[in-house]
């Protein structure tokens, strides 16, 4: 099986996003406050690597199920069934689910919550039903991979952060979290956004495959106004990030006013008027380097904190 074609199939650049955010609140969170820890750096290693292939095996199972409406919406980035064959692929997707959950099942009983294992167990069974199931039904598929990008942030204070809390540390270890819980909520709402604008993008395909996402069941021009509400909610979460806590730091307000803000402002205007498949594009990917910005910006806490 050729390399490039398996780095295609399991989204490479995505899988170093997850990797990025994850070592950035470890290292640039984390570490900088001395704030109480229950991983090493090798059982670290191996939640990240966990958390990676069940989210190659996501895109694997995605792949596999989205054949026909691949061949209309992106056939010069198809994958399955030209460069790598479905019985290959589903394979691996297999072999993969069983690492992340595997490992999951380790490191649950190693900080002493074996319940902790549902956290890996529960994204696998859903990103398969996403695949297979949801992502046919209007906007719960949206947001199951949404909320799968959130927990992703989330992951590393419950397994990190969570176990080492003591008397004497709470108060430290619960502001620290709540970070966390603010940076999972900012990417669920992103992606949310996100994945309808993709829905804009592949209404074609869907339409021709019997999906029922809120583009095909709605119409373009109604999606564009129940997008343009939704990204309200992030655009007034960085507000208030601004006002409440950043205010004080004239480069912690710069960075959130251009690389943030500003570019939501610019989605909201734009999603008014967008029509074509270049159009939705262009806004996707918009979107992917918002949330990657401001993923990038957890690690500037050492500087507006210290």
């Amino acid at each position: 099986m050729p390399v490039k074609a398996f780095l295609k199939l399991i989204r490479i650049p995505n899988l170093l996003m997850i990797i990025g955010t994850m070592v950035l609140v470890k290292y640039f969170l984390f570490a900088p406050f001395n704030i109480a820890v229950t991983l090493d750096t090798f059982e670290f290693f191996l939640l990240v690597f966990s958390m990676v292939v069940l989210a190659a095996a996501g895109n694997i199972i995605n792949d596999i199920h989205d054949v026909n409406t691949d061949t209309i919406n992106k056939p010069h980035k198809q994958t399955i069934g030209k460069e790598i064959s479905e019985p290959v692929a589903y394979n691996w997707f297999i072999a993969l689910n069983i690492w992340g959950v595997g490992i999951g099942f380790y490191l649950s009983n190693l900080v002493g919550k074996p319940s902790f294992t549902a956290l890996f167990i529960i994204p696998s069974a859903l990103l398969y039903l996403y695949a297979t199931q949801i992502k046919r039904t209007i906007l719960v598929g949206n947001l199951v991979v949404s909320i799968m990008v959130g927990m992703i942030i989330v992951m590393v204070g419950i397994f990190d952060l969570y176990p080492a809390i003591t008397s004497q540390n709470r108060d430290t270890q619960r502001v620290i979290f709540s970070i966390l819980i603010d940076y999972g909520i900012f990417g669920f709402l992103v992606n949310f956004l996100r994945e309808m604008v993709k829905d804009q993008e592949d209404i074609k395909g869907d339409y021709n495959a019997g999906m029922q996402t809120l583009p095909v069941v709605l119409g373009r021009e109604r999606t564009n106004k129940i997008i343009f509400l939704a990204a309200l909610f992030p655009i007034a979460g960085v507000l208030y990030y601004i006002y409440e806590y950043l205010y004080e730091n004239q480069l912690a307000v710069a960075y959130a006013l251009f690389l943030i803000l500003g570019p939501l402002l610019y989605f909201l205007v734009k999603i008014t008027t967008a029509k074509t498949k270049k159009q939705y594009h262009h806004l996707s990917m918009l979107l992917k380097l918002i949330l990657a910005f401001g993923l990038v910006s957890i690690g500037l806490y050492r500087f507006i904190l210290l």
